[in-house]
């Protein structure tokens, strides 16, 4: 899953990216709406986590702008004014949720989570693939009953191969689902997180490398 966090107050947005971080989300940060816009024209995101006062181009520009250009992330918007008119004004604006500040992390991630099952084909929050069992909610994985220690790296790969329910998955495409915009295009990541996620799924492989194109679970 890829998030965008555009938010103003430089302390919460690397807080909520952070966070967001420790549950196996990659995720970006800017803080004022031109830099929003100019993130989500060169990368695909999930899910948008929109401040509605920022500076720049405001959020609720940043907003209308996106549903302008059909793009399949999904809006959540964030303000400090929580009440019934002003989350009527962000709905309407085509944000697909609404949370005021202050506001419970917990809340934030299952909200995030929730509207990125509804990013692509729509999903369960429940994944199940050769005997394997991944839980996004409580970001856990299994296989055949055996608890898997996961780093948030093999987390990130496996829901995405998951998620593909037998396609063939590019490296290319899993360097932009599983990581953020700091990334190497060149690096080895994707091949020694793969190794490493291997090696604790164990025997018999259900990875399987498609060579030229992919991986494919």
């Amino acid at each position: 899953m890829r998030v965008l966090v555009a938010e103003d107050e430089r302390f919460l947005a690397d807080l909520v990216a952070e966070g967001l971080r420790e549950r196996a989300m990659a995720v970006d940060v800017c803080y004022d709406g031109d830099a929003a816009l100019e993130r989500l024209a060169v990368n695909d995101y999930d899910v948008l986590v929109l401040d509605r006062d920022l500076p720049g181009v405001h959020g609720d520009d940043v907003c209308q702008e996106v549903i302008r250009r059909g793009a399949p992330v999904r809006i959540l918007m964030l303000t400090a004014s929580g009440g019934l008119q002003e989350r009527i004004e962000g709905l309407n604006l085509g944000a697909d949720d609404y949370l005021a500040k202050p506001f419970a992390f917990d809340e934030l991630v299952a909200r995030v989570r929730a509207l990125a099952r509804r990013a692509g084909a729509p999903r369960p929050p429940v994944l199940r693939r050769g005997g394997i069992v991944l839980d996004t909610s409580s970001v856990e994985a299994s296989r055949d009953g055996r608890p898997l220690q996961l780093s948030r790296k093999e987390y990130a790969v496996l829901e995405v191969l998951m998620a593909a329910q037998g396609a063939v998955v590019s490296t290319e495409e899993l360097l932009e689902r599983a990581w953020d915009e700091r990334i190497d295009p060149f690096t080895t990541a994707v091949k020694v997180t793969m190794s490493k996620l291997r090696a604790k799924l164990g025997d018999p492989p259900v990875i399987v490398t498609i060579p030229g194109s992919g991986y494919r679970l």
